[in-house]
Order: C-alpha cells, then sequence, then structure tokens
C-alpha cells in the first residue's frame, strides 16, 4: 500500500490534485473546502480523507473513491464485454461481473439485414442463432434498474458476438473511462476495453466494421439466418495477442491505468524480450515503467 500514498504529501492544492492515482484508507485527499464528498471519502478537520483503497475520481467539485476491488457498478452509456449464461423468453442473461446479472433483451439487438420491426415469434425461435449460452459479447449499457442489475444493448455494428480473440478480466477500477473503448492498436491488434474489467483481444480489425466475423443474411424464402465467417488467424497475431495480453498483465501488477496509450507504450517496451519473458516480476515492472508518465487528462 506504500505505492497507494500521493508521492508529492498530502498537498490539497489543485495541480497536485491531478497527479493523484492511488489512495489507501486514511489518507488525506484534499484540504480544499471547495470540493464536495463523494463514496469512498469522509470529512475530518476539515480534509478530505479515503475511507477505502482505490483510483480517486474526480467530476468537477465532486470527488469520490472508486474501490480497487469490487464488482462492477454500471452507468448507462458504458461499453461492456459479457458471457451469455442463459436464454429466456424474449431475453438473454449476461455475466458482466456486477453484483447481478444483466439483461438483454430480444427488441435491443439487430435483426439480420439490419431490419426495422417488431419482433415476432419466428425471431423468438432464432434467439439461439444469435447468442446462445457461453457467447462473448460485447454490448453498450442502456439502463442501469433500482437494484443496480444492468439493461444492455447491440443496436451498433460494433456490438455483437465475439470470435477468434482471448479474454482477460482485470478490476474494473483500472480501466480509464474515455470516448472510445474499440481501439486498433499500431502492433497489429485490436482491443475492446470493457467498463466491466473484460477486455477481448483480436486480431487487427477494420474501422468500418468493428466485428465482420458474423454475417446475416435473409433468403428467398424468407427465413433469415446467421453465416459464420471466420478467418485463419495467423502465428505472427497469436504471437502479437500472447504479447499483449501479458503486457496488460503487467499494468495490472504494477496498478496503473489501462487505455490505449498506456498500453501501447508497454507493448513497444516488452519488443526487447520473448513473450513468455514478460510475466517475470522484474520484466512487469521494468516494461510498465514508461506507462507511468503518461498523464491521465
Amino acid at each position: 500500500m506504500k505505492r497507494a500514498k500521493i508521492e508529492a504529501g498530502h498537498a490539497g492544492t489543485l495541480d497536485q490534485e491531478r497527479h493523484l492515482h492511488f489512495v489507501a484508507p486514511g489518507d488525506v485527499i484534499t484540504t480544499d473546502t471547495g470540493f464536495m464528498r463523494g463514496h469512498g471519502t469522509y470529512t475530518e478537520d476539515g480534509k478530505l480523507i479515503a475511507s477505502v483503497a482505490g483510483v480517486v475520481e474526480r467530476v468537477n467539485k465532486l470527488i469520490c473513491v472508486k474501490p480497487m476491488k469490487s464488482r462492477y457498478n454500471g452507468e448507462v452509456g458504458d461499453v461492456i464485454v459479457g458471457r451469455i449464461i442463459e436464454v429466456q423468453q424474449k431475453r438473454w442473461k449476461v455475466d458482466t461481473f456486477s453484483r447481478l446479472e444483466s439483461v438483454l433483451l430480444l427488441s435491443s439487438v439487430n435483426l439480420p439485414g439490419g431490419v426495422l420491426r417488431r419482433r415476432g415469434a419466428q425471431d423468438e425461435l432464432m434467439m439461439r442463432d444469435y447468442f446462445e449460452e457461453g457467447d462473448l459479447i460485447s454490448a453498450e449499457v442502456q439502463q442501469v434498474f433500482s437494484d443496480g442489475s444492468l439493461s444492455l444493448h447491440t443496436r451498433s455494428l460494433k456490438y455483437g458476438k465475439l470470435t477468434q480473440g482471448t479474454l482477460l478480466t482485470v478490476p474494473p477500477s483500472l480501466v480509464k473511462r474515455c470516448k472510445n473503448h474499440f481501439h486498433n492498436l499500431l502492433c497489429g491488434a485490436s482491443v475492446i476495453l470493457g467498463n466491466n474489467g473484460y477486455i477481448w483481444i483480436t486480431p487487427l480489425v477494420s474501422d468500418d466494421h468493428q466485428q465482420p466475423q458474423f454475417r446475416f443474411q435473409t433468403p428467398a424464402g424468407g427465413a433469415s439466418s446467421v453465416e459464420r465467417v471466420d478467418k485463419l488467424v495467423t502465428k505472427e497475431e497469436r504471437e502479437t495477442i500472447a504479447r499483449l495480453r501479458n503486457c496488460i498483465v503487467a499494468l495490472v501488477q504494477q496498478r496503473i491505468m489501462l487505455f490505449d496509450t498506456s498500453i501501447q507504450y508497454t507493448y513497444d517496451a516488452s519488443l526487447r524480450y520473448e513473450v513468455k519473458e514478460l510475466l517475470r516480476p522484474e520484466v512487469m515492472e521494468e516494461i510498465s515503467e514508461p506507462a507511468r508518465s503518461i498523464p491521465l487528462d
């Protein structure tokens, strides 16, 4: 927990707070009385103090601490990676690493060919042609219910079923909230940084269609079908995915925020080592060092 303390002391100026990343219980976040107290903080003697170990988040004048180890608390608009765990009537149950199972309604997915119409009995019978138990999907949080459960949707070409890649689980607090969570990295791989802590790494995909492995068809008979289009993953692509995965593991071990720039910096620093050497503790610390200096703003 020594690294969780503020490097420059417990100063309360705005400039110093911009460099604040992690805090431990009892650390002084700020002495400025102009800030409002949020979750994971309390006030004492005019100081705002952290009550949990985690990442400091500031929205305007509101300061809160997001715990390091906790289940995912969804917000509307979050990009998530989840796994289908059950097919029910007109809906799928999805594991999103939250306290409760999330739901994906049949009315919240794209129909074959992008047709806009009401879902009928035929669509309900074909639900397992779209998603079945064990499938990985990318989706967006559409609604947060009063009990904390989430309603998802995949009404975009960039969302849908995920294939030909590897899944990595990290603490949700280490995933930086950005405008875009779909990244085509210069190293030749694509990553989806789910706000829920699930990260998907796959060979490079095109910008105009994030998930081209599945194509919907409507034959002349009128019955819709889903055609699977898998491409061969080369040995070089597999090595790139494995290296990228180990780089993200190194960043997680060093408690460094995950976003496209930090991952690319760490990947570039790892090129002097073999893929299997990246999991050694001393190598993890070395290759993640360039990402420490990246500003989070």
